[in-house]
């Protein structure tokens, strides 16, 4: 698991445009990286809204959405709800374990791997400011809006 202060994983993984987007060239922003189980269910697509609805105008930090999902999955997503941030594909989990949030997961008994639903706050110059692992989607969009309060201190 990765702490606060800990360098953020680097990455470039493909978004729902199927466009590359890489960590290290999203500066001057820091970045609201968010980690969900699966594009167009319940509990990611009212995690997905309250945090796309806190970002709106926000010029600091950039929100980002990883799941396993493929382009095409994210882009109908996108489509449905109007998310209009970067979803971006995690389909070998290899970004997904690099942030320790590909691992067991439970329901009704059975077991199975997934990503734990986990958020990342990230400085412009790579490094962890704040991390919450299995956090809720309401709890998510919490955090965001602190994020949000003190970027704009």
């Amino acid at each position: 698991m990765l702490s606060q202060g800990d360098r953020a994983p680097a990455f470039t993984l493909f978004d729902q445009r199927s466009q590359k987007v890489s960590l290290t060239k999203l500066a001057p922003k820091s970045v609201f990286l968010f980690f969900y189980p699966k594009a167009d269910t319940s509990g990611c697509t009212s995690q997905a809204l309250g945090l796309r609805d806190l970002i709106k105008g926000n010029k600091s930090v950039q929100l980002i959405g990883v799941s396993p999902d493929l382009p095409r999955t994210q882009m109908k997503w996108d489509n449905k709800h109007e998310l209009r941030f970067p979803l971006l594909s995690d389909p070998d989990h290899k970004v997904s374990a690099k942030y320790g949030v590909w691992g067991s997961k439970k329901l009704y008994g059975k077991e199975y791997q997934g990503v734990i639903r986990s958020v990342f706050w990230i400085s412009n110059t790579g490094r962890i400011l704040e991390c919450w692992y299995k956090i809720s989607p309401k709890v998510s969009v919490e955090k965001l809006t602190e994020v949000l309060e003190r970027s704009n201190e």
